[in-house]
This record gives C-alpha cells, sequence and structure tokens, in this order.
C-alpha cells in the first residue's frame, strides 16, 4: 500500500474521545508484548509512529493512527500481562470492551499471537469474541522470524487448531523484522475494508 500520510490522531480512554470519522477502523488486539507496535509500524513502513517498548504493558490508552482519511488503524491495550494490577488490568478491559461493543465503524478486530507461544485462554477468549463479534478470525502470527523455518509450519498448526479455526478465517505468518507477511496484510486489510490498494 502506498500510504502518504499516517499519523496518531488520538490516545482515547473512553467513547468521547474516539475520532468522528466516517472510514473503517481495523482494531489490533493481543497479549502485552505480542509486537502490536511493532507490526503497526512495519506495515506503515514508520520506525516509531506507534511507541514501541519491551517493557510488556506499555500501551494503556486506545490509539487511534489515521491513515491517509481511508482506514484508522486501532491499537488496543494488551491484555494478559502479570505485573499488572487488578484494577488497572480490570480498567484496560472495560476500556477494550467498550470500543469493540459501541464503535460503529469498527470492520474488523484482527488477533496478534506470537509465533513462539500456543494461544492462551485469553487468547482464546479474544477469537471467541471476535467470531462472534465478525463471523471468522483475522490473525496475524507475529516474530515468525524467532523460529527456525523447519519448525515454523508446526507452531503455525498448534496456533490453527489451539484456536479451532476453520476456511472461514485468514491467519497471516508476519515478521517485523524481516517483512514476513506484510503484502498478505495489505492485502487482507484492504479487502476487508473495501479499500484500493
Amino acid at each position: 500500500m502506498n500510504i502518504h500520510n499516517a499519523s496518531l490522531t488520538i490516545s482515547a480512554v473512553n467513547p468521547k474521545q474516539y475520532p468522528d470519522t466516517h472510514f473503517p477502523d481495523i482494531a489490533f488486539a493481543g497479549r502485552s508484548n505480542v509486537g502490536k507496535s511493532s507490526f503497526i509500524n512495519k506495515l506503515l513502513n514508520r520506525k516509531s509512529l506507534a511507541r514501541t517498548s519491551s517493557k510488556p504493558g506499555k500501551t494503556a490508552t486506545i490509539n487511534f493512527y489515521n491513515i491517509d482519511d481511508t482506514i484508522n488503524f486501532v491499537d488496543l491495550p494488551g491484555y494478559g500481562y502479570a505485573q499488572v494490577s487488578k484494577e488497572e488490568k480490570a480498567k484496560w478491559g472495560k476500556m477494550i470492551e467498550t470500543y469493540l461493543h459501541t464503535r460503529e465503524t469498527l470492520k474488523i478486530t484482527a488477533l496478534l499471537v506470537d509465533a513462539r507461544h500456543k494461544p492462551t485462554q485469553e487468547d482464546a477468549v479474544m477469537a471467541d469474541w471476535i467470531r462472534e463479534r465478525h463471523g471468522y478470525l483475522l490473525i496475524f502470527v507475529t516474530k515468525c522470524d524467532k523460529i527456525a523455518k523447519t519448525k515454523l509450519n508446526d507452531h503455525l498448526d498448534e496456533i490453527y487448531y489451539s484456536l479451532n479455526l476453520t476456511d472461514d478465517d485468514i491467519m497471516i505468518p508476519f515478521s517485523a523484522e524481516t517483512g514476513m507477511g506484510v503484502d498478505d496484510a495489505w492485502e487482507a486489510i484492504c479487502e476487508i475494508c473495501e479499500v484500493e490498494k
């Protein structure tokens, strides 16, 4: 995708702060440290538009990125980070839930999972919710460069079966390091959001 302008519109904590845009949102959900910010930066060919951190639990707001007044990328707070207080987790959970249930321009919620780890119970819950909301699952499997090429298919199979994927679902292996999956990701996003690539 040929991107001219990509910018952080707002970091929101409640619906009043969501941008009033008519074009579709694609939201990215996943565990803390799954690589959502690196994923967004790689897709947009920007080094640090989405803030990355080696410390999990850094994204505590819903970050809206305007892509050429055509699509909003929406970076949701990561879930499942053990060292965050229960109150903080509950607050983030509520924030995510409110967005997912009330945002009318939400076209698809993509689930990001780490290629190195079997999906968690929280991943499975999120996958079920996405299916219920959208009818199918769009999954990006991040950090594929961290797996030996000979073993990658085994890891992808484990994710496929753990989350009960079917032919209706879309799973795309991805690496922010090597660029694996960038074209496939844009292909899927443009088709789902009905915009020209």
